[in-house]
């Protein structure tokens, strides 16, 4: 009897703090865990394809099931989440900050030019808006997680295969931050962000526009099937993968640029290593990578995309139209008591 009074009890101070929460911070604890949870899903996958990106040669000849392998005997299981700390760090408020911006945008868009078509234009402008957005704020965390990543540590020894003696080896999240600030600055805490951002800003929209459009051609009573959602996620972001993915390699290689043996201390910009890429390692390395993003990227997008509706439900947050109502509502609400003061 007591043990069902606390959980109503309980029950009802959750309820509380639901509804006490403003419609921004729902969406932003929703598209946290929505991120936070996908991404833990597929580190292993990512973890190999940093290394495939970055053309690591012992990797590349091996293929990929030779390189998870290498991995596991070389590492352990621990060795597929190298860099997942920082991974996950920055996932989480990157994807908040990503699914609450393009609801923000969406609905600034709305009620600023009102006679705009609610069609999938407006989910690619917003989504756009909200990956450059998301990307600008986390990006130190997204470099600090493939610098981590591509080290390779030998399970006898503490040393990292394929760098020179001289160079640093990362200890951990802070160790990495500390030494990257200390060689470049907060300049080099950005490196590469630019590739980042030409490749977010389709990407991110392409995501958002291939989901929903293709959610509205769902029949209504299956709309909140969950394997309906995965499907709608999975080709989601195998689309805009597909269209960005260059830029992707282009932003990694530009990452490790520094820890690559062979490095000069010449500073390339993004298209220099485009073309540089292209020309010195062959067109096909613009797209190293991408069978094992397409396993990744699958699982990933759908299961964000339905986590992040899921949550959105437990957390109550209204339909798009009615967020649309009720910011109107509490706008109009809010006005006359500034007139009176």
């Amino acid at each position: 009897m007591a043990k069902k009074r606390e959980e109503r009890e309980m029950g009802m101070f959750l309820d509380g703090v639901i509804e006490a929460m403003p419609l921004f911070a729902k969406e932003l604890v929703a598209g946290g865990v929505a991120g936070g949870f996908a991404k833990t899903v597929v580190a292993p996958l990512e973890r190999v394809k940093i290394l495939f990106q970055t053309r690591r040669a012992e990797f590349h000849s091996i293929g990929l099931l030779g390189s998870f392998k290498k991995i596991a005997k070389t590492e352990g299981p621990i060795g597929f989440y190298r860099g997942n700390g920082a991974s996950v760090a920055r996932i989480v408020p990157y994807a908040a900050l990503h699914y609450m911006a393009y609801e923000q945008y969406r609905r600034w868009i709305i009620l600023t030019f009102p006679d705009v078509w609610r069609g999938p234009v407006l989910d690619l402008v917003a989504g756009s808006f909200a990956g450059g957005t998301a990307v600008l704020f986390t990006y130190p965390l997204d470099l600090v997680r493939t610098k981590l990543a591509y080290q390779v540590v030998g399970s006898t020894k503490l040393n990292v295969q394929g760098l020179m003696n001289n160079e640093q080896v990362y200890k951990g999240i802070r160790d990495c931050f500390s030494k990257t600030y200390k060689e470049a600055g907060l300049r080099g805490l950005y490196r590469g962000v630019a590739p980042s951002l030409y490749g977010i800003f389709p990407y991110s929209g392409l995501k958002f526009y291939f989901y929903e459009e293709m959610k509205r051609h769902v029949p209504q009573e299956h709309k909140k099937n969950i394997m309906v959602k995965l499907v709608c996620g999975s080709v989601a972001g195998l689309l805009g993968q597909t269209f960005t993915y260059p830029l992707d390699v282009v932003r990694r290689q530009m990452q490790v640029e520094r820890l690559l043996a062979s490095n000069s201390a010449e500073v390339k910009g993004t298209m220099e290593t485009l073309v540089n890429i292209a020309q010195k390692q062959g067109w096909k390395q613009l797209f190293s990578g991408l069978s094992i993003n397409y396993l990744k990227v699958v699982p990933s997008v759908a299961i964000g995309f339905t986590v992040y509706d899921v949550m959105k439900a437990c957390l109550r947050v209204p339909s798009r139209d009615e967020a649309v109502i009720e910011v109107v509502a509490t706008k109009r609400n809010t006005q006359p008591s500034s007139l009176q003061s």
